[in-house]
């Protein structure tokens, strides 16, 4: 939506929409002790058909035990940050973090309570100390634990200064004049969905 307008980013397809579906059978916790194996049965039937490769392992495997959710606040919130194809912060402590929800602005602070929430485009803040740092993100989700860990995923992101604020403006003139001409709902929702990205990137940049 925002290729546009940023600099030196690889290409990727863009997403516009997102959809979580919550499995009563997965409790929401973050309070991973160690990975988690394949199932059993599907190992030995993947091996059964394909024995020289090693059967795929699920985002889980790869994941850092966590602390449980200790007696008193710590002094620092952890944040992972990632992207479909990067991750942006690893388990980076900071002082805190603001995100654009879709219920308004959310901060984040050591110690909040376990929170889902998900993302419009706007500016997403990290605060560590004296520095702040600025990604406009694009729309995702923000799961906050109890244990004081925030997992930030973002459809796209990029550092607020690395924004050319003069082809933000041309985008949004482009794409405004595309939905006022669009005849289809499908043409009117795509150019919209860019006016809207657009608009908050200059908000961002303006404000």
């Amino acid at each position: 939506m925002f290729r546009q307008a940023t600099k030196k980013l690889v290409h990727r397809p863009i997403l516009t929409s997102a959809a979580a579906r919550w499995a009563p059978s997965r409790p929401f916790s973050a309070d991973v002790t160690a990975a988690q194996t394949a199932d059993a049965a599907f190992v030995e039937g993947w091996k059964k058909v394909i024995p020289n490769i090693d059967p795929p392992q699920t985002p889980l495997s790869f994941m850092q035990p966590r602390p449980p959710t200790p007696s008193s606040i710590p002094s620092k919130l952890t944040v992972n940050f990632v992207l479909p194809y990067a991750s942006e912060l690893s388990q980076k402590e900071v002082d805190m973090v603001i995100v654009p929800a879709t219920t308004g602005q959310l901060g984040v602070l050591p110690g909040h309570v376990s929170t889902i929430a998900e993302l419009k485009p706007g500016v997403m803040l990290v605060h560590d100390g004296n520095e702040v740092t600025k990604y406009f993100v694009s729309s995702g989700f923000a799961f906050v634990h109890a244990n004081s860990y925030a997992d930030i995923i973002a459809v796209e992101a990029v550092p607020l200064d690395r924004i050319d604020a003069s082809l933000v403006q041309k985008g949004l003139a482009d794409f405004t004049q595309k939905l006022n001409s669009a005849s289809t709902d499908l043409e009117k929702a795509e150019a919209q969905i860019r006016v809207d990205v657009h608009s908050a990137l200059n908000s961002a940049l303006t404000g």
